[in-house]
């Protein structure tokens, strides 16, 4: 059997790697004696040109190192301040270098070195996000004939937003040189073969081939996933293990949990909250909001400002409507462990997922998985977060819209059990179907 090789810009490290990614990979590289690879995540000073073992694991893993110089330019500058808002919808927030650029192409190639000293012939290669787009083209120009695939865990933006690029065209092609490209909506699906159309001077065939010169590469969309018997079995457990406190019979909890990020719509969130405590006085004291937002990227200036806005607006909510007895809003600004947050979606009654553009976003996908099925609570979801695209049963709505976003709290608060288990049936149904080992064998699949 041809081994497997993944690429992400970090790796998975620990004796027992966890996570979304490494439950949908793990079988495949065990079988294959596949491999991945990725950065520690610590820079290094004078980085060698050779991918470093992982000791231990459930299956191979290399390291390759960044010089501080290079996760400056190549992480922090190029992926994270420009392809991230980019790709997020906020072009505003680009910050444009050309030392930014130069970095992304230069690490990507020395990685495409380095992985070519390694290479098999039959090895199936594939690569994860943005950080790594050129990476198909460097081997390419090192010879390399191996299927290579790309999956990119961020929505795709629309061929307008990507002319705000200096060289949009070159993502393009840069993009042509893989054999298959998975995206997780069809709106992205759309907006990267109009790209390559508009952008790149391609041609669209039938069946989702973009042709640009001698290559072909299909693009197509796999919408990644959670295994959801797994994660409604945790919760089950955690939720026994939940301190005192946190359920009570006579006061419901809204729970959203986002990274830190202007993407997250956690502003809007609040303000729609505060809306709705302004609307209905007969709710206060019988309903809160857990919001759960562990930092990300601190000293970055974007981040800095939501920071503030959140406790702003979570003070000056709590300081209009709180009682000695009551606080509707806890914001807690840290990380809460997996296992903890599995118990707090089951004693929820309404998750809000919110964000103003999102790839997927799980935490929807583990809300549904998490809860009770004899007394689900309701989800909330953002028509801009690509999961809407799966979940129809959710309440879905325009986070822009601020009145609309109250409105519909009262709706998932006062819905009527008999509704939310007929919701709740046909979601739980779709993520059993479409769990994440379907997602990664439809994409190895595909890749051929």
């Amino acid at each position: 059997m041809a081994r497997l090789i993944c690429l992400s810009n970090r790796i998975p490290l620990g004796p027992n790697p966890s996570g979304g990614l490494v439950v949908a990979l793990e079988d495949a590289l065990t079988e294959t004696g596949g491999l991945w690879i990725g950065s520690s995540g610590e820079p290094v000073e004078d980085p060698v040109e050779a991918l470093r073992p992982v000791e231990g694991g459930p299956f191979a893993r290399m390291i390759f190192d960044l010089s501080p110089q290079e996760n400056e330019e190549y992480y922090a500058g190029c992926a994270n301040s420009v392809l991230w808002p980019l790709f997020h919808g906020r072009t505003d927030l680009m910050d444009i270098r050309s030392e930014f650029l130069a970095a992304y192409k230069s690490v990507n190639r020395r990685i495409a070195r380095m992985l070519v000293a390694i290479l098999r012939p039959d090895d199936r290669i594939w690569v994860h996000d943005f950080h790594l787009i050129p990476l198909a083209h460097e081997l390419r120009n090192l010879g390399v004939t191996n299927r290579i695939g790309f999956f990119l865990h961020t929505p795709f933006p629309t061929p307008l937003a990507m002319q705000a690029l200096p060289n949009g065209e070159e993502i393009c092609f840069w993009l042509a040189a893989y054999d298959l490209v998975g995206l997780q909506a069809e709106r992205d699906t759309r907006n990267a073969l109009a790209a390559m159309v508009e952008l790149g001077g391609g041609t669209e065939l039938a069946g989702g081939i973009a042709r640009m010169g001698a290559r072909q590469v299909r693009i197509a969309t796999f919408p990644i996933a959670i295994d959801a018997t797994e994660f409604q079995n945790l919760a089950e457990v955690e939720f026994d293990k939940l301190p005192p406190g946190i359920v009570k019979a006579d006061r419901r909890l809204m729970i959203g949990v986002d990274r830190l990020d202007y993407s997250k719509g956690v502003p809007q969130r609040f303000r729609a909250f505060g809306e709705f405590l302004d609307r209905h006085e007969d709710w206060h004291r019988h309903v809160s909001l857990l919001q759960i937002s562990p930092p990300t990227r601190e000293g970055v200036q974007a981040y800095d400002d939501i920071r503030a806005e959140l406790e702003h607006l979570a003070g000056s909510i709590n300081g209009t409507h709180a009682d000695i007895s009551w606080n509707p809003i806890r914001y807690i600004h840290r990380a809460v462990p997996r296992e903890m947050l599995a118990g707090l979606y089951r004693a929820a009654d309404v998750a809000l997922v919110t964000p103003l553009m999102d790839g997927m976003n799980l935490v929807a996908k583990e809300f549904v998985a998490a809860q009770n099925p004899e007394d689900p609570g309701v989800l909330i979801l953002s028509q801009f977060a690509g999961a809407a695209e799966q979940m129809p049963e959710a309440l879905i709505i325009n986070p822009h819209d601020i009145e609309q976003m109250a409105t519909t709290m009262l709706t998932a608060l006062a819905m009527s059990q008999r509704e939310r288990i007929e919701r709740h049936s046909a979601l739980m149904a779709g993520l059993v179907a479409h769990d994440v080992h379907w997602w990664s064998k439809g994409f190895l699949t595909a890749l051929g």
